[in-house]
């Protein structure tokens, strides 16, 4: 019977925490041009990403005290019908699993020959352990 608690202790303590997330701006048009994830934990750091990501607009208030900011960016892309989204951020065990999706227009459609640089910004509860982001297929 000991023992059969005490799996059950131990899978209850192993399992996925799904975290609200609030998307703070979404968009196909950053300046930052190159593929990345980010983590933004900070004032000081938001306001960096935030002068790399828009120079000339107002930077979103978070409260950093509660939340901090995950980032996903797609990089340059050559037409519209790009984007990227994060979808679903779980914590088990010490990790903070961020899951994130990229869309490319179909080959055979015709898209505005336009650079893009699709971005996703969310906010979500503070989480102080590991971050890892991981690519799903939607």
């Amino acid at each position: 019977m000991l023992l059969f608690v005490l799996a059950a202790l131990l899978a209850m303590s192993q399992t996925s925490t799904p975290l609200e997330i609030r998307t703070v701006v979404k968009g196909s048009m950053s300046g930052i041009e190159s593929p990345q994830q980010v983590i933004v934990r900070s004032t000081a750091e938001w306001s960096a990403l935030w002068k790399r990501h828009d120079p000339n607009g107002p930077i979103p208030s978070i409260d950093f005290s509660r939340e901090m900011v995950l980032g996903v960016f797609l990089g340059r892309r050559p037409t519209a019908g790009f984007a990227i989204e994060i979808v679903k951020a779980v914590g088990n065990s010490g990790t903070l699993i961020v899951e994130y999706a990229e869309t490319a227009p179909p080959r055979d459609l015709v898209t505005a020959q336009v650079l893009t640089a699709p971005y996703h910004l969310a906010a979500i509860s503070k989480y102080d352990g590991e971050v890892r982001f991981q690519r799903v297929v939607k």
